[in-house]
């Protein structure tokens, strides 16, 4: 069996499009839409094989690429002549950021599940450790930044180089697999959450799901979304997620490439004459990750719990689905405490050289 060999390659004097059958980069000036749909094919190649998270996926990490990797820096794992491990770097104020801009405005956006995307087995550790030695080799002082990754790549990290800016933030989720045939979602929740969301249901009557069909009909479902959220957030006097406009640009390109796709969901709830939500959710390997929520907060009647009466129809609907899991992400918030049946952790950590002083200092200021 050959070995696995890594290519990292950084914009030179190449200019798109380039070959993707050859070591492949991405270049400045921008990289054209012929040279973007050429790595775009390579990584879906990859994507699916590796079982990568919604936020692995070209969808999410190829929207506006041009855009948001400014000077990127492309690695290659393979074997042979096969792809086996893929990810993509922007390098910005001496670092390089996984599959992140390095700008905060549009790292707003806030990548989770993230890591090298590797085809799983027994060399899938190694493919993560080549990746990411390949990356610090190439910065080294900077360092490389990976934000929202699991476990595995956090493992991979601290056998290759220094680990500082290491924080862990918890992912609660609803873990649909483990819950039995025909048993019933609300008898895993709490007394008091299967009592708010019984409450909640009468106040508001029968309720309906609709997801939208057409990238045309989701645009719509979002811009409901957007000023459900806005007005929410604003009331409390911060000015929500889509306040930036390269933000919302963003969101626009995800939902219209990735609801014909089936890798955004974009619901809308409603009961009687009145929306009660919208839900913006990505999907990918049987996992459905609630992204974003618009509720009517305003609106809602006197024991009314949008926000829990949306997701609790959303549950139910990716369980009958054959989804495996319904995840809320990472963040504070009680309505995900109290719908979760399980929790996962990921991890936000800048990687250096051993020998780099602040990866020298960690273990002395730990003892």
């Amino acid at each position: 069996m050959p070995p696995i060999t890594f290519i990292l390659t950084r914009p030179a004097t190449l200019t798109w499009p380039v070959t993707l059958t050859q070591p492949a980069t991405l270049t400045q000036p921008a990289p054209s839409p012929a040279g973007l749909l050429d790595l775009g094919a390579l990584w879906r190649g990859l994507q699916d094989a590796a079982g990568a998270s919604a936020f692995q996926r070209w969808v999410w990490t190829g929207c506006r690429a041009a855009e948001r990797f400014d000077d990127p820096v492309l690695v290659q794992a393979r074997r042979g002549g096969a792809v086996v491990g893929l990810a993509l770097f922007n390098r910005r104020r001496g670092r390089l950021w996984l599959h992140e801009s390095g700008r905060a405005a549009l790292d707003s956006v806030f990548v989770e599940h993230n890591g090298p995307v590797a085809l799983p087995g027994p060399e899938r550790a190694a493919v993560l450790e080549g990746v990411l030695r390949c990356a610090l080799g190439r910065v080294r002082w900077g360092g490389v930044v990976l934000s929202g990754v699991g476990a595995d790549t956090a493992a991979a990290a601290r056998r290759v180089g220094g680990v500082v800016e290491h924080r862990e933030r918890a992912a609660p989720y609803v873990d649909l697999a483990a819950l039995p045939a025909g048993a019933d979602y609300l008898g895993s929740l709490s007394r008091n959450t299967r009592q708010q969301l019984r409450r909640s249901a009468r106040a508001y009557g029968p309720a309906r799901l609709d997801r939208a069909a057409t990238a045309g009909e989701a645009l719509g479902f979002l811009d409901g979304l957007v000023r459900l959220h806005t007005a929410a957030w604003q009331a409390r006097g911060k000015p929500g997620a889509f306040a930036d406009p390269a933000v919302l640009r963003f969101h626009r390109d995800l939902v219209a490439d990735g609801v014909p796709s089936g890798e955004v969901d974009l619901l809308r709830i409603t009961a009687g004459p009145g929306v009660v939500g919208y839900l913006y959710n990505l999907r990918a390997a049987g996992r459905v990750c609630a992204y974003q929520g618009g509720f009517d907060y305003a609106g809602a009647p006197a024991h009314g719990k949008p926000g829990l009466l949306c997701h609790h129809l959303a549950i139910e609907a990716a369980r009958a689905r054959g989804d495996a899991a319904y995840d809320f992400l990472c963040g504070d918030s009680r309505y995900k405490d109290s719908l979760a049946t399980a929790q996962g952790t990921l991890h936000w950590l800048r990687l250096l050289p051993r020998w780099h002083p602040r990866a020298l200092a960690g273990p002395l200021l730990r003892r």
